[in-house]
């Protein structure tokens, strides 16, 4: 049976109409509570940056707690209510919603709770369906801080089936959540499996790394990185873009700081931060023309008859420990260059080199590509569940209410 037969056959004939949310339900702000108000024990207390980072679609049990003397001065979401985080840097997570199963919990500014008479999973759900996502952006407002006010949200359009019969409307949408719920546990399962598929990968990818890396004393001559390969830093682009385009900007962090429409570097080149928090000791490897930033070094063999770049890329991968021994602390952390030139490496023969190259890279292909391996399956499984969120939840609009 098809979804759309399932459907018509779960309404019986009822209608679904399209109510604005302020007509179904109340939205109530959040008030007072801080991080540094947390404590281990006392009243159940949830803040808005949680929603992001720690919780999933529902929960019944918090984090933290607050005093109860706090707590007493604190708006109060009941079970069934729906917290949204009303405030975020970006426009996808801003109102990212929680479905509330637990007893009374204290909730913080930059946050709502939204009470009502449905299923607040089958709310929760619909929070983040593209019908939803679409209606939420025209209200968005703000510069570095995005936001949307509860008058704006109370004006957004969710699909309620039979509205007159609250008891048949609450049975349509509790199957609709049992729909959901079984592929999101499926999802969550094979996506565990394959995470954890892929922690072993990489744990084998990193064991034949170091195994193919590690020689024996006399085996291989170790020279000084400066005498083998060229070490520079890059400059600032007189534009940086947010849309991509040709060119990928490489600089300080783990990855690209934003597009080019030029290039000041040549592919096969290996790169790693030489200032800024969080990238010192990372490695990348380039394998198309980008803009260097002046904040990453870029470190090309001088001669690729004697020494490959992607096995120098690899070479540094495995001493990213070394890398960070050489960060300066003081102000901003930074690598001098003069001491990334005298850091020793090992140098084997070119065909030795080739077949390292080889082995690792059927490895990293495995491992790191989000578009093979692994990483794209758990991907997949979770464009599975959206796909068939968003046509549960899609259904027709009346002509008085798209008017």
């Amino acid at each position: 049976m098809s979804i759309l037969n399932f459907m018509d056959k779960l309404l019986d004939g009822y209608e679904v109409e399209w109510k604005p949310l302020g007509e179904i339900g109340e939205f109530i702000r959040g008030n007072g509570l801080q991080k540094k108000d947390f404590t281990d024990t006392g009243f159940p207390a949830i803040h808005y940056g949680q929603i992001y980072t720690r919780y999933g679609l529902e929960a019944k049990t918090t984090f933290v707690h607050v005093n109860h003397e706090l707590a007493k001065k604190l708006k109060k979401a009941q079970k069934n209510d729906l917290l949204l985080a009303t405030t975020s840097e970006n426009d996808e997570d801003v109102v990212k919603p929680l479905a509330w199963l637990g007893e009374d919990v204290a909730i913080s500014g930059d946050m709502m709770l939204y009470r009502h008479r449905n299923n607040v999973k089958y709310l929760a759900h619909f929070f983040t369906s593209d019908s939803f996502q679409e209606q939420k952006r025209k209200f968005i407002t703000g510069a570095k801080v995005r936001r949307v006010s509860k008058d704006n949200l109370a004006k957004i359009l969710i699909p309620i089936p039979c509205p007159d019969d609250l008891e048949k409307s609450l049975a349509i949408q509790a199957e609709i959540v049992r729909i959901l719920d079984a592929f999101t546990a499926m999802t969550a399962e094979l996506s565990a499996e394959l995470s954890a598929e892929l922690n072993m990968r990489k744990k084998q990818y990193n064991y034949y790394r170091d195994q193919l890396l590690s020689f024996e004393k006399g085996e291989v001559e170790w020279k000084a990185l400066g005498t083998i390969a060229e070490i520079n830093t890059g400059q600032k682009p007189s534009e940086i873009l947010d849309t991509e385009v040709e060119f990928d900007y490489i600089n300080a962090g783990t990855t690209r700081s934003g597009y080019c429409a030029l290039s000041n570097c040549e592919g096969d080149t290996v790169t790693t931060p030489s200032r800024g928090q969080g990238g010192i000791g990372f490695v990348g490897y380039q394998n198309k023309p980008f803009w260097l930033g002046p904040l990453c070094y870029k470190i090309r063999s001088i001669d690729n008859k004697a020494l490959i770049n992607k096995y120098l890329f690899y070479i540094l991968q495995s001493k990213n420990q070394l890398l960070l021994g050489l960060k300066k602390e003081g102000g901003v952390p930074a690598v001098n260059k003069s001491d990334l030139a005298k850091l020793e490496v090992p140098v084997p023969s070119i065909k030795k080199q080739e077949r390292i190259v080889a082995i690792l890279d059927k490895f990293d292909t495995l491992t790191c590509s989000i578009k093979e391996g692994l990483p794209r399956e758990i991907e997949l499984r979770q464009k599975q569940y959206e796909y068939y969120r968003d046509l549960l939840l899609s259904f027709p609009k009346s002509e008085e209410v798209t008017a």
